[in-house]
């Protein structure tokens, strides 16, 4: 029973190792170079929807964006307004507050974020973490998002989030941006 044991949670260990996904320095020679403070700066518009674990459209969304960055004690942060509109008729609204920590690494706050966002960006990719406190059912969920936001041109970057708990994947957010 014992080696039983210990066989499964070494199974449980790599497992959760596989789980760690690509490094983003996988992109470091693509371009054009994501740089967060060029492009999300001004108005963005962004089309997206929501799907769930087994594929289905759940919800779909615009959001506009109106995203600002300035030096506050040597150091680049920047304002990101975000304002939804669903598919349901209901709107939302959520303000990061990003700080850029050196070339690569950049921080994030918001309202319904728990704790601190972390991203790391190179070449054209950005891959942004955090746990969102997502009302569901008249319950508020914690839920781990896993943001990938790849820059395809000056204008139009793509986001693909995989959304967990507990490490069950729950569903994708699918998000299209462009620059006004």
């Amino acid at each position: 029973m014992k080696n039983l044991w210990l066989a499964f949670c070494t199974l449980g260990v790599l497992g959760l190792g596989g789980c760690a996904g690509i490094p983003v320095e996988r992109y470091h020679a693509q371009q054009p170079v994501l740089d967060l403070a060029q492009y999300f700066n001004g108005t963005l518009d962004g089309w997206g929807m929501f799907q769930d674990r087994s594929g289905e459209v759940v919800k779909r969304f615009h959001v506009v964006i109106d995203a600002r960055w300035e030096k506050r004690d040597g150091v680049d942060v920047g304002t990101l307004d975000e304002n939804f509109s669903w598919s349901d008729g209901t709107t939302s609204r959520r303000v990061w507050t990003i700080t850029r920590i050196d070339a690569s690494r950049y921080v994030g706050r918001a309202d319904d974020v728990v704790g601190e966002a972390q991203g790391e960006a190179s070449g054209n990719a950005l891959r942004w973490r955090y746990v969102l406190a997502l009302p569901v059912d008249g319950k508020v969920w914690n839920v781990d998002f896993d943001d990938w936001m790849f820059l395809i041109d000056g204008k139009v970057m793509l986001n693909r989030s995989a959304m967990s708990k507990f490490g069950f994947h729950l569903g994708e957010v699918t998000l299209s941006f462009t620059r006004r």
